[in-house]
């Protein structure tokens, strides 16, 4: 019996080894154990997983020192009036401020204060170190573990 036709046609089920369901179970078990780790680290740290990543995407926007609130709904993978409201509990807690962007007042610029730096370069070093276990798996590019 052949197998049932996959729902991405550009995707065929029949090539699989079990070699390749043990890298994939590997990986994922890496992931989800360094997730695991990062959410931990966060809360350690006293903040949460998500303030976590904001100050890590403000932090990483290329070729600025800011974000804009669209760019960190993208790079959180969440909608915008949710990132307002992280925003707005950063700032409250003192990690994040906003300005009004000097060319385009509609944009909103999130910039870390001193304070969210501090912890943001605390968590990211614990986050490389720990990155240093994915090393014989895969190369993440610019992280030098």
């Amino acid at each position: 019996m052949p197998a049932p036709a996959s729902p991405n046609p550009t995707v065929t089920t029949d090539a699989l080894t079990k070699s390749d369901f043990e890298a994939l179970s590997e990986f994922r078990y890496r992931l989800r154990r360094f997730l695991n780790f990062s959410e931990s680290a966060a809360r350690d740290e006293g903040i949460t997983p998500q303030q976590y990543l904001l100050l890590l995407h403000v932090k990483g926007i290329p070729g600025r020192d800011w974000a804009s609130i669209s760019e960190l709904a993208e790079r959180l993978q969440a909608v915008h009036h949710s990132v307002v409201a992280l925003v707005a509990r950063c700032e409250k807690a003192g990690l994040v401020t906003r300005r009004q962007n000097e060319s385009d007042r509609r944009v909103v610029e999130v910039h870390l204060s001193a304070a969210g730096d501090a912890c943001l370069m605390n968590l990211a070093a614990q986050h490389r170190n720990e990155l240093s276990t994915f090393a014989d798996i895969f190369h993440i590019r610019g992280v030098h573990l």
